[in-house]
């Protein structure tokens, strides 16, 4: 992986084989970012995406082990459990144009990995809500 800064800006690149979902939660944990929103592009393989089941309360899975086009990237950051976790959405094009997208659970670079992180400093965290089945987003305001 390689990176450049600007103020709270980032330039990463992912290179060639290395996991995104891990690479970008081990850059947000070395350079203490805790809140931040990432968007990128890039060509992968061996994704796990998904779709969240709100009746169920649980994850629908699928893997894809061909290459596919990194269409879109987006995500962010925030606390969970008091470690820096990121959560991210993707839409992937194959061969024939045809897209599918959901959940990022993990993807591995199959020729570039280009993202852009912009940290900020908030104190947004995650914590379980029940009613969901799923550890929301918490922030400092409420708007009613």
């Amino acid at each position: 992986m390689q990176y450049e800064k600007d103020k709270q800006d980032y330039f990463i690149y992912i290179e060639k084989d290395e996991q995104i979902m891990h690479s970008l939660t081990k850059f947000c944990l070395d350079n203490n970012i805790q809140n931040g929103k990432i968007s990128g592009i890039g060509a992968v393989k061996m994704t796990e995406i998904g779709s969240y089941d709100i009746v169920k309360k649980e994850y629908l899975k699928k893997e894809y082990s061909d290459v596919f086009e990194l269409v879109s990237f987006e995500g962010n950051v925030t606390l969970k459990e008091n470690q820096p976790f990121v959560h991210a959405h993707v839409v992937l094009s194959n061969h024939n144009m045809a897209t599918v997208g959901g959940h990022l659970f993990e993807s591995t670079v199959a020729a570039v990995g280009e993202f852009f992180l912009r940290k900020f400093e908030g104190s947004a965290f995650r914590k379980l809500n029940r009613e969901v089945g799923l550890p929301c987003i918490c922030l400092q305001n409420d708007f009613k």
